[in-house]
């Protein structure tokens, strides 16, 4: 019963993750390689919110490195 339990939703998270990639992808994030951390973190953010992006979610985030000294 766990094995077919961690099997279901292993395959939901895939099939979540791939809906958050068509997402990011609908929304042109894959047009160019990202920038900037924020650009980068904003993708991933919207891959991982998945079918929450129909839903009327649009993550963004926001990042700063540290300089060096």
């Amino acid at each position: 019963m766990a094995m077919r339990f961690g099997s279901i939703f292993g395959l939901i998270m895939v099939i979540w993750l791939i809906i958050g990639a068509v997402a990011a992808g609908q929304r042109g994030y894959f047009n160019a390689v990202p920038a900037q951390c924020s650009q980068f973190a904003t993708i991933s953010l919207n891959i991982i919110a998945g079918p929450l992006n129909y839903m009327g979610l649009n993550p963004v985030a926001g990042c700063e490195l540290p300089r060096p000294s």
